[in-house]
């Protein structure tokens, strides 16, 4: 047994040396990079380039053989990648009964203390310490009610919030200090510290806006399972000339005012809607404003339709419907249907569908007619210039997917390959992911760099978007040097395949700055890549990041049920454990948040006494007494 162990060692020396000699050649020929990376990240920058080097083989039967003989299998050696190589090439030499030659004894630039160590203490600079026992941080995405509800930002703060983050696609700089003045505040009275995160919004491909189809109002009484009516629809009807009477539109029907001064309890109101048929409505509570009316019908009351108002049968006045809310219908796709994408904003007739095309629009009305095809807008031109036909061009988060067939100067046909089986919608102001396309515009629009002066003096951190090049993070850099002395961070959101492949130059880059984070955009990124490659993805990204040192943020989805209904899902729950092995969690906003934030902030205390990174913890189990 012993010569056998003897020989493995020997056998096994030169497969590890070669795997060092790899490493220092790579750390060699990017010397120049790691000149300007920041002296505080240096041993990290290099410690990423071994990393790579080692990531560069595939050593999955020498992790077989070290295990054999009880060695380290590098399987943890992310942060401490030269101090692993040297601590198993040293126990090999001593197997084999070898001289252990002096390199081996040098101290390295990092080890099993000090590089985890350094990734704690980059992540605390850039994302505060976590609040509890848990060492994971929470990220809180802000509603745009943060700015008028400053209990809202106090609970969160509360249950254990440790980054808000603002979104500059959402609201303005107004708002954005207000949600900061409230943050402020409440650490006041919590005596608790919160850092603030605002993300650019980058050049992000959007569906533009479509037309309204109408200005409509469904009104619909509450019935039983046997369709009986439990509950007539009640509405309040106000004077069409008197805006400040209207306080909800989605409760209120405008109509003309001499109308409104003829009402007495006890009157009719017969309205003509959308179908062509006539509802009726009883009148109550008569005031010197409106009045309120029930119908026990379902109505879709439509701005311009005739009203009548009478009163033991006889007709005492006439009126039509006023201003009602806009009525957007998305467009319906199907696989197989045909869409048109285009720079202009689309007019009415282009961007409505007929009720003809609800079922798809492959085939003609009545058969004798083809289906107009239906269109909708793009929010950045310079998509027109970039895509080639055959690339693939995916809509809102993946859930539609089509090839492109012809791109023309204003517009793009798009043939649908990928749309649930009774037909997707497609509304305005959804995402759009173009994988294959090489994109040709700037990482920072003209609104980035507006908005960058607001961040730059009242944020910790800065998120950059849709990053994709070094080139991209020294700009974001260098602006935020230009705009004067900023303690900023920076965040890279990594959401392409582009972002994903540069991912160790990004990393290279960003390191020229000393407080720098990445961000797993999933949403975008599994749409990118595809999602049966999100999972290995997202691995990836941990592992190259903490051989760099460098925090991780978790984003998209984590617990989204819980967040909108307040009841997470089993998969959700589970996907939550996981983003514990990231140093911060991002909670997007949702009716529940609060109560989001404070079951993560349980979880992911319970977890870190079972696990830090891909390292199992052994802590004492109850479940193991037996008698």
């Amino acid at each position: 047994m012993a010569d056998e162990t003897t020989a493995q060692a020997t056998r096994l020396i030169p497969l590890i040396q070669n795997i060092r000699n790899r490493a220092f050649e790579l750390e060699r020929t990017h010397a120049p990079e790691l000149e300007k990376v920041v002296v505080g990240r240096r041993k990290s920058a290099v410690n990423l380039l071994h990393y790579l080097a080692l990531r560069q083989l595939d050593v999955r039967e020498l992790q077989h053989d070290l295990s054999v003989l009880g060695l380290s299998s590098l399987g943890r050696s992310e942060s401490y990648v030269m101090n692993a190589l040297n601590t198993i090439g040293l126990a090999l030499h001593r197997l084999a009964q070898l001289p252990v030659p002096a390199d081996l004894l040098i101290a390295t630039p990092v080890d099993t203390d000090t590089g985890p160590m350094l990734l704690n203490n980059h992540s605390d600079a850039l994302l505060g310490v976590a609040s509890g026992k848990r060492g994971v941080r929470i990220m809180v995405t802000m509603p745009s009610e943060a700015a008028t509800k400053p209990e809202l930002i106090h609970d969160l703060l509360a249950a254990g919030m440790d980054v808000m983050r603002i979104n500059c696609a959402h609201d303005g700089p107004e708002c954005w200090q207000t949600m900061i003045d409230n943050l402020r505040a409440a650490e006041r009275n919590l005596g608790r510290s919160c850092k603030v995160s605002i993300d650019l919004a980058g050049p992000k491909l959007r569906t533009g806006a479509i037309e309204p189809v109408t200005r409509l109002l469904k009104v619909r009484p509450q019935r039983n399972s046997r369709g009986q009516v439990t509950r007539p629809a009640v509405i309040r009807f106000v004077s069409a000339s008197d805006p400040a009477a209207v306080a909800d539109p989605s409760v209120t029907i405008p109509i003309d005012a001499g109308l409104v001064r003829k009402v007495h309890e006890g009157d009719t109101l017969h309205v003509t809607d959308a179908r062509g048929k006539r509802r009726v409505f009883e009148v109550s509570d008569v005031d010197t404003d409106g009045f309120f009316a029930a119908t026990d019908a379902t109505a879709y009351i439509e701005t311009g339709a005739p009203v009548l108002l009478k009163r033991k049968k006889h007709t005492v006045g006439e009126g039509v419907v006023g201003l009602l809310p806009e009525l957007v219908d998305p467009l319906q796709l199907k696989t197989g249907d045909t869409l048109i994408v285009t720079k202009e904003k689309i007019r009415e007739p282009d961007a409505v569908q007929s009720k003809h095309m609800k079922a798809g629009n492959s085939a003609g009305l009545d058969g004798d007619k083809p289906a107009e095809v239906p269109r909708i807008s793009c929010t950045l031109p310079e998509l027109f210039d970039c895509v080639k036909p055959g690339e693939a061009i995916w809509f809102d988060d993946g859930k539609i997917g089509g090839q492109i067939l012809t791109v023309e100067a204003e517009q793009i046909t798009v043939k649908i390959d990928q749309a649930n089986a009774e037909g997707a919608k497609l509304a305005g102001e959804k995402g759009i992911n173009v994988p294959d396309t090489t994109l040709n515009m700037p990482a920072l629009t003209a609104k980035d760099l507006s908005d960058l002066k607001f961040a730059a003096s009242h944020a910790e951190i800065v998120g950059m978007s849709f990053v994709r090049t070094p080139e991209d993070v020294l700009q974001l850099a260098q602006e935020l040097s230009r705009l004067g002395p900023s303690q900023a961070g920076i965040v890279l959101k990594i959401e392409t395949r582009l972002a994903f492949e540069n991912l160790p130059r990004l990393l290279l880059a960003a390191m020229q700055s000393q407080n720098v984070g990445v961000m797993v955009a999933r949403g975008d990124l599994a749409v990118e890549l595809g999602f049966e490659r999100l999972a290995e993805v997202q691995e990836e990204i941990l592992w190259l990041c903490e051989a760099a040192h460098v925090p991780v943020i978790w984003a998209t989805q984590v617990l989204e049920s819980m967040a909108k209904t307040g009841a997470p899902s089993r998969a959700e729950v589970s996907d939550a454990v996981m983003s514990g092995r990231a140093e911060c969690v991002m909670l997007n906003k949702g009716p529940y948040v609060i109560e989001t934030v404070r079951f993560l902030d349980g979880l992911l205390e319970r977890m870190a006494t079972h696990q830090t990174k891909k390292r199992a913890l052994l802590r004492r189990l109850s479940v193991s007494l037996i008698d």
